[in-house]
């Protein structure tokens, strides 16, 4: 079976709700139940494979050089949480179908919750260090998206924000670590690390990785003191809480703490560290939880504790101890998950969840109040319940535990802890439904629909059938889920309800004792004196830290960014410069053995050339116009240079985009003033100029070292052998980059594109009244009268048709001779902008059949479509075939699949250019509004007339409505 299915099937499911919300709010739920339902199919079609000792594995190597594969392992442990993520979930989504008012947006809810569901999925399946990482920070996002599903609440948002915060932290914290294991182990492949445990353990790097993992655990596990995000949380609507606090989001920590304990686990620092965290975690959050009044702040501050309790038998190290933290991580998801739900159907019914307002409600709702209470004393830990098993097998384990030489510590505290639960569990069961019975209710409580309750019976039905014949249901698998875990055999053991007088049964009569006792005897002078007691607010601690941050953070990017682009450069320069002079300093620098050119009259001329105009460039800076020509000289050299050392492709090249930007730069500067302002004082021009100089002499010094030594020639000569035979061309430029190198090819085009539409958007937005009226301040008072020379109207007239067809050659032989499809749309380009330049934007515009923007798309498009196509035939993306063909009177010509890859590029550049050119024209006509005239050569033969004929409709409407009104000519000619 192909294992990434599993997590991909939610993944992609999660578009059906939102697609099917119109049908109907039971469709939408439907669709999302039966996503997790075909994926529940293939993860229990395995199960009997599996929970035999079978292990199936999948891995498509993704990014090797990294170490990153596409890996994921179905065993025992990861079966038993996808089961349980998944089963809970059906139950999740059957349960918001009725609980989710109807101005609450469906669709949107499972689409985040099937998200979700294939993050978690994802997590535990992942037979790879770094993909686990990926789908440890998805399912932080997608929680983020469900923990604030109703934004038009502040505490939602902020219980979002902090848990986003809090577990992004911890995720960052978690590379580090898992980086660091995979180092020490030789492989990010999970399975290898689990037979390399002596070895990771004897690592340097082991101490760091575990500080570093175990961070990422706690705070995903809510284990102390990262645990206060978890009750903000509970802003969420209450099937999210469900889920999230009983098998999914703050599962995730523990099971990566169960996933790794063969690796991590048996050290004096594992045990130093884990154990007391949970132990701690479940003492201070149970007692918390005693206080709430709110049921699920009580539920949730009691999940915070028994995943305290779960990370405390871990943190112990010993296989049994693991079992038992197994058999609570089950047991634990079928209570909670019931408790969660009773509480939303308390809210939902009774219109509040503040006990203070609650009371009586077993007479009111007895179906629900019978399933609370049965859910309740499995929380507490009452015999003939699953909670009671787990609890006491606990109590065994930390009563058999020395702490830093104290054999009381562990089983006092532990004791503590099962009592506070007891205590808590009780006041939930007393005060909600056993208490007596309220009159004072907004409206009278009654038993939900069926479709609320049955998930809650179904929860309910484990619960009772574990605590009464416990080896029965499930001590198979549970044996086999711990055998998993400690990736080992595992000692006998038996799960019965009796095993005489031992010291867990001892304690857990105390805590059941003391726990009512104190419940009934202690609370209110307990909460009277917590009241009266200072104590922190994890709440303020943070927003107050958060904010303190964000005012540092502010400030220092104030500084650094303070929109100063000359500063911007100076840093970036000053870097190079200081990293270069390091490199130049600590390297040995011997002699080139390749002898220099002999230099020649023209190479004189051209780098005399080459100096004269950088240092005019320089000198003469201020006048914009007369810059622009000079960098133009400098381009027009360098691809003299080009040819001089046989690469005419890229003297093409460079010709062509010299051109074109030199024009688009025209366009531009016609909107600008003719001089740059007069900026900075005199030292600091001649600071950056002795920068600048510095950085030149630096990057001079590096191309004469390179020129000047043999460099390794195994890539060049690969290229040059298998051109033509491996990519069927003569042309060995063209054909890396539309063969060798064709993935990056099209990642450049993708990026035109992008920068394109971006050029698009920001000046459609930025240029409003308060811009144009600044561009036609700075405008010449003085332009020429003669706005489109006939001359020049008619020689880009001409030269249109024979542009396409020099075009249209460049491209066809670009595959064996120099050309190509970059080239040929540089070519393309070129010609479209003669025709705005010499006829004007209104004239050219209301010609042009090319939509830019459509051009882009399909270009990008075809590229993508050559690209998969050879996947079709188990080839790798962008794998390109030729074939020669012979045809009558035409004759042998060749025929290759990179010529469709090489069209995408053509029509992506040709629409990058000519959008590009479109905006400047449109800005130009905003700022200076011309008038559009139908004549041959668009010149008025007569003297305009006062009253304007109208624009031409596809210039106006390119235009706004105002500039179409505004629009008019000088007396000068002035377009």
């Amino acid at each position: 079976m192909m294992l990434w299915l599993i997590p991909l099937l939610p993944l992609l499911g999660a578009i059906l709700p939102s697609m099917l919300i119109r049908t109907g709010r039971g469709a939408c739920a439907a669709s999302a139940g039966f996503v997790s339902f075909v994926t529940l199919g293939l993860v229990l079609s395995r199960a009997r494979q599996v929970f035999t000792g079978g292990v199936e594995q999948f891995s498509v190597p993704w990014v090797a050089q990294i170490g990153l594969n596409f890996s994921f392992r179905l065993d025992a442990l990861s079966l038993f949480f996808a089961a349980m993520i998944l089963i809970i979930g059906l139950l999740v989504i059957l349960y918001a179908r009725f609980y989710l008012s109807r101005e609450d947006p469906m669709g949107r809810f499972y689409s985040y919750l099937l998200l979700f569901q294939g993050a978690m999925l994802g997590v535990v399946l992942s037979d790879n260090l770094i993909l686990l990482l990926i789908f440890w920070e998805l399912t932080s996002l997608t929680s983020f998206l469900l923990i604030g599903f109703w934004r038009h609440r502040a505490d939602a948002r902020r219980g979002a924000r902090m848990a986003l915060i809090v577990t992004g932290g911890g995720g960052l914290a978690l590379v580090g670590g898992l980086i660091l294991l995979g180092q020490a182990g030789g492989t990010y492949e999970i399975s290898q690390l689990l037979e390399r445990g002596e070895s990771i353990q004897a690592s340097p790097l082991y101490l760091p990785a575990l500080g570093l993992i175990l961070l990422g655990a706690f705070t995903k596990s809510a284990q102390f003191p990262f645990h206060f995000w978890l009750p903000h949380a509970m802003a969420a609507p209450t099937p999210v809480s469900a889920y999230l606090h009983s098998a999914t989001m703050v599962k995730a920590g523990i099971f990566l703490l169960a996933r790794l304990w063969p690796v991590l686990a048996g050290t004096e620092a594992w045990f130093l560290i884990v154990a007391p965290v949970g132990l701690a975690t479940m003492a201070i959050a149970a007692w918390i939880a005693m206080f709430r009044h709110d049921l699920k702040a009580l539920l949730a501050y009691s999940t915070i504790s028994h995943l305290g309790l779960v990370t405390m038998l871990l943190g112990l190290g010993t296989p049994v101890a693991a079992m038992v933290a197994v058999f609570h991580i089950l047991n634990h998801a079928t209570f909670k998950a019931a408790l969660f739900m009773s509480a939303g159907i308390v809210d939902h019914e009774a219109g509040t969840r503040d006990m203070r307002r609650l009371g009586g409600l077993l007479k009111l709702m007895p179906i629900t109040g019978t399933l609370s209470l049965l859910a309740a004393a499995a929380m507490a830990g009452v015999p003939f319940f699953n909670g009671f098993l787990s609890k006491e097998m606990m109590l065994e384990e930390a009563a058999h535990t020395v702490y830093l030489g104290q054999p009381w510590l562990f089983p006092l505290v532990a004791t503590l802890g099962a009592l506070f639960s007891v205590a808590y569990s009780a006041r939930f069961a007393f005060v909600t439904f056993l208490g007596p019975k309220r009159v004072d209710y907004s409206h009278a409580p009654h038993d939900p629909p069926v479709g609320m309750w049955l998930p809650v019976a179904l929860l309910v039905l484990p619960v009772i059938a574990i605590g009464i014949m416990p080896q029965q249901v499930v001590g198979l698998v549970l044996a086999r889920i711990s055998e998993a875990v400690i990736q080992g055999p595992l000692p006998n053991f038996y799960l019965a309800l009796w095993h005489g007088v031992t010291a867990a049964l001892i304690m857990s009569a105390i805590a059941f004792a003391g726990g009512l006792g104190f419940y009934y005897l202690g609370w209110q002078k307990a909460n009277a004196l917590r009241l009266a007691t200072p104590r922190p607010d994890a709440r303020r601690m943070f927003t107050f830290t958060f904010s303190v941050l964000v005012r540092g953070s502010r400030g220092v990017l104030g500084r650094l960014h303070d929109g100063s682009l000359m500063r911007y450069l100076r840093v970036t320069f000053l870097a190079i410069v200081l990293f270069g002079a390091y490199a130049i300093w600590t390297t040995p620098t011997n002699d080139g053995a390749r002898p220099l050119l002999p230099v020649n009259a023209p190479a004189v001329v051209a780098w005399f050339a080459l100096v004269m105009v950088s240092l005019m460039v320089v000198m003469r800076h201020r006048e914009r116009l007369l810059a622009l020509i000079l960098t133009s000289v400098v381009g027009v050299v360098v691809s003299l240079a080009f040819i001089q050392f046989s690469a005419p492709d890229l003297a093409l090249t460079q010709i062509s985009v010299d051109v074109v930007t030199t024009i688009l730069m025209l366009l531009a500067l016609n909107l600008l003033p003719k001089e740059t302002p007069l900026g900075r004082n005199v030292t600091g021009r001649w600071r950056d100029g002795i920068l600048a100089s510095v950085a030149g002499l630096g990057v001079a010094l590096l191309a004469y070292w390179v020129m000047t030594r043999n460099g390794p020639t195994e890539i060049a000569d690969y290229y040059l052998l298998t051109a033509q035979p491996g990519g069927g061309g003569t042309n060995v430029v063209n054909v890396i980059l539309v063969d060798f190198r064709g993935f990056d090819t099209f990642s450049e085009i993708i990026v035109l594109g992008i920068a394109a539409i971006s050029i698009f958007a920001l000046l459609d937005v930025k240029l409003r009244d308060s811009a144009v009226r600044r561009l036609r301040s700075m405008l010449p008072q003085l332009e020429a009268s003669d706005a489109h020379p006939l001359i020049l109207v008619v020689a880009t007239r001409v030269l249109l048709p024979l542009s396409m067809v020099v075009g249209l050659y460049i491209f066809l032989r670009g595959h064996n001779e120099p050309g190509g499809g970059f080239i040929a749309g540089l070519v393309v380009a070129i010609a479209f902008i003669m025709q705005f330049i010499a006829s004007g934007y209104i004239w050219a515009a209301d010609r042009l059949r090319l939509d830019p923007q459509t051009a882009i798309g399909i270009g990008v498009a075809i590229a993508g479509l050559a690209g998969l196509t050879p996947l079709l035939f188990d080839d790798p993306f962008l794998t390109s075939t030729f074939a020669h063909v012979h045809l009558p009177v035409i004759g042998d010509f060749e025929l290759a699949s990179a010529m469709l890859f090489d069209l995408g590029v053509f029509l992506t550049v040709v629409g990058v250019m000519v959008l590009s050119l479109a905006r400047l024209s449109r800005v130009a006509v905003r700022v200076d509004p011309p008038k559009s005239t139908d004549q041959p050569m668009d010149i008025p033969l007569e003297p305009p007339a006062e009253v304007l004929p109208p624009a031409a409709p596809a210039a106006a409407a390119l235009m706004p409505d105002a500039v179409v009104a505004e629009t008019s000519i000088s007396s000068s000619g002035k377009e």
